[in-house]
C-alpha cells in the first residue's frame, strides 16, 4: 500500500476526482521482482475484496482490461485507527488522498468499478474480517480465507462474521479465524445457526470449537 501511495503522488492520471495509476501483471511484476505474478494478482485481489483500493477502467480501447487503481483512503484510515491491542501489522496513521485540490473531473466511456463487489459474501467477508479483526495482507492466507468461505453452502458472511467475533473476543488473530473455518467446514456448519451452535456450552462428550482448535495451536505457532 505504501508503494502504491508513493506512486500516485506521483501520478498525472486524475479522473473522476482520483489520481490513477495502471500497469498490466508482467509489469507489476518487475516492480516486485521478489514475488511472483501469481502472487501480484492474489495481492491486489485482496485489497480490491477489502476495499482498500479503487478499480477502474480508463483505457482508450474498450478491449484493453487493463485494470487502473487509487487508494480507497477512507477505508485505509479507518483500518489504521483501530484501537491499539487488536491483532494486526502496524501501519502509518494519516494518509491522505493524492488527488490534488483543483483536480478536473473526466467522463470516460469505459469506466469500470467494483461497486457490485459490495454485495458478495467474500468481499463483505474480507471486509468485515479487516476491520474487525486482521487487515489480510498474505495472499495465501486470502486465496485460503476465500477457498472456506466460498465452501459454506449459505449465509457465508454471517458464519464468518460469527466465526470473527469469536476470535476478537478470545483475542484470536488471522491463523486461527483460518483453522476455526476450515474445521467448521469439515464439521458440516451449514449456516449461521450451525455457526452458532458451535460456540455454545456442550455435553462434556463432545468436543467444542475449543477443545478441537487447542489441538491445532502448536500446528499453528509453527506458522
Amino acid at each position: 500500500m505504501q508503494q502504491i501511495h508513493y506512486w500516485l503522488n506521483n501520478s498525472k492520471h486524475k479522473y473522476d476526482g482520483k489520481t490513477w495509476i495502471f500497469n498490466s501483471y508482467p509489469e507489476w511484476q518487475k516492480q516486485f521482482p521478489f514475488w511472483s505474478e501469481r502472487t501480484i494478482k492474489r495481492t491486489f485481489g485482496s485489497l480490491e475484496k477489502q476495499n482498500l483500493l479503487h478499480v477502474g477502467n480508463y483505457n482508450k480501447a474498450g478491449f484493453d482490461r487493463t485494470k487502473w487503481y487509487s487508494i480507497n483512503y477512507e477505508t485505509l484510515n479507518k483500518l489504521v485507527a483501530r484501537p491499539s491491542g487488536q491483532n494486526g501489522p502496524t501501519m502509518r496513521t494519516n494518509w491522505h488522498d493524492a488527488r490534488g485540490q483543483n483536480d478536473p473531473t473526466n467522463t470516460i466511456d469505459y469506466t469500470e468499478t467494483n461497486k457490485h463487489r459490495e454485495t458478495d459474501d467474500v468481499s463483505k467477508s474480507f471486509k468485515y474480517i479487516s476491520t474487525n479483526l486482521e487487515i489480510i495482507q498474505n495472499p495465501l492466507k486470502a486465496e485460503q480465507l476465500e477457498h472456506e468461505i466460498k465452501s459454506f453452502k449459505q449465509d457465508q458472511f454471517e458464519i464468518v462474521k460469527v466465526a470473527t467475533d469469536y476470535c476478537k473476543e478470545n483475542n484470536k488473530g488471522l491463523n486461527y479465524l483460518l483453522t476455526v473455518l476450515k474445521n467448521w467446514n469439515k464439521e458440516g456448519v451449514s449456516d449461521k445457526e450451525s455457526a452458532e451452535n458451535k460456540l455454545k456450552p456442550r455435553n462434556s462428550k463432545k468436543e467444542t470449537t475449543d477443545d478441537v482448535i487447542a489441538q491445532m495451536e502448536k500446528e499453528l505457532s509453527d506458522d
